[in-house]
């Protein structure tokens, strides 16, 4: 496992496990009266209604109990989740996936790259699926940029999970992982969105996936990649990547997961589903990666594309990308890689020449590794 930084470059370990075994675990929650609260419309935090109101800035709902029945949600959800063991001349190891598609002879599964990585050229995937059979599996194709990949299994008629919206996700809102956490298959954990638009970068140095993640307290632990996060309705809001680890060495949960949105993922699943590949959205600068200052500065513009059309000249220092703080250079790969090729953003700068400047970019395309 990685370590944590405390700067918002934050470095996180890969959940990967060793065995499958059986077993659920399943928490059941008790029945309490709705708590009205009061969402901030910009930032999605959560604040007590003292009078049953909310001020203008702000969208009154009710949450009941802690928000979610986990029982009922583990009964609906569990079919649709799967362990993934793979065995390969580079090494083994087990993640989860979830099943997104399924025809009548075949699904797709979405799981981490760095989980079926190792098999990439040579080895074996197997899939148990949530009754305990088992089926082999191909890679349709894989993205290291967003850490996702796509399988098949020659076994049809599926239960596939139900599609969520992760763009209405709030802080402080119910959700719950599934998983094969440590080998154990069928494993249930329940917690809150802790924060939202987390900038996290998982992976060795030049190899990185760089993550607009949710973050969670929901229990993750080794051998939970890839498994799904679902919303109090069961739905899929995110793909479970990473988990933040002690320097000490400590390789467990310790409250902070991270999850791939489910809106950012869809696309890039779609595109694997369709043509075998993905592409992702290009700024079209060269960033410096010695610059320590506040925001991300610019070293140089690749002509013809998107930063040179809309005229940001090299040595200029992003600031915002579409009214959000960008501190630093992992902010703003991680801001500009939540959207999607083709979309037009906003994006302010401090001029080499002095003064603040915004530019109405479109974003290029390119093909993600």
């Amino acid at each position: 496992m990685a370590t944590v930084s405390t700067f918002s470059k934050v470095m996180v370990g890969f959940v990967m496990g060793a065995v499958v075994a059986g077993g659920v675990a399943v928490a059941v929650t008790p029945d309490n009266p709705p708590t009205k609260v009061c969402v901030d419309n910009k930032t999605k935090a959560l604040f007590a209604a003292t009078d049953g109101s909310c001020s203008k800035t702000r969208t009154l709902m009710e949450i009941v109990g802690n928000g979610v029945d986990v029982q009922t949600i583990a009964s609906a959800v569990s079919p649709s989740v799967v362990s993934i063991a793979v065995s390969s001349v580079a090494g083994g190891g087990t993640g989860s996936g979830v099943i997104y598609r399924s025809s009548g002879t075949s699904a797709f599964i979405i799981t981490n790259n760095h989980v079926i990585k190792d098999a990439a050229q040579t080895g074996t995937i197997r899939v148990e699926l949530n009754n305990g059979d088992f089926e082999n599996a191909s890679i349709v194709g894989r993205d290291s940029t967003y850490d996702l990949a796509v399988l098949r299994i020659n076994r049809g008629n599926l239960k596939a999970i139900t599609i969520g919206n992760s763009n209405r996700l709030i802080i402080g809102e119910p959700v719950v992982a599934f998983g094969s956490p440590l080998g154990l298959s069928g494993t249930v954990t329940s917690g809150i969105v802790s924060a939202l638009n987390r900038p996290v970068t998982a992976g060795s140095t030049g190899a990185e996936s760089f993550i607009d993640a949710i973050q969670t307290d929901a229990a993750i632990n080794p051998g939970n990649s890839g498994g799904p996060l679902v919303n109090s309705s069961g739905a899929l809001i995110g793909i479970n990547s990473a988990i933040a680890a002690l320097s000490s060495g400590t390789n467990g949960s310790i409250g902070l997961g991270f999850s791939i949105p489910i809106n950012q993922a869809k696309r890039v699943v779609d595109e694997i589903i369709a043509t075998g590949k993905s592409t992702r959205p290009f700024l079209g600068v060269n960033f410096d990666t010695a610059y320590v200052g506040t925001g991300a500065r610019i070293r140089g513009i690749v002509e013809g594309e998107a930063a040179a059309k809309a005229g940001i000249p090299a040595g200029a220092i992003i600031r915002e990308i579409d009214g959000k703080k960008t501190n630093d250079l992992i902010t703003a790969i991680v801001r500009i890689r939540a959207y999607t090729p083709g979309e037009t953003v906003k994006i302010t700068v401090d001029m080499p020449s002095g003064g603040s400047k915004t530019f109405s970019v479109v974003l290029g395309k390119a093909d993600s590794q």
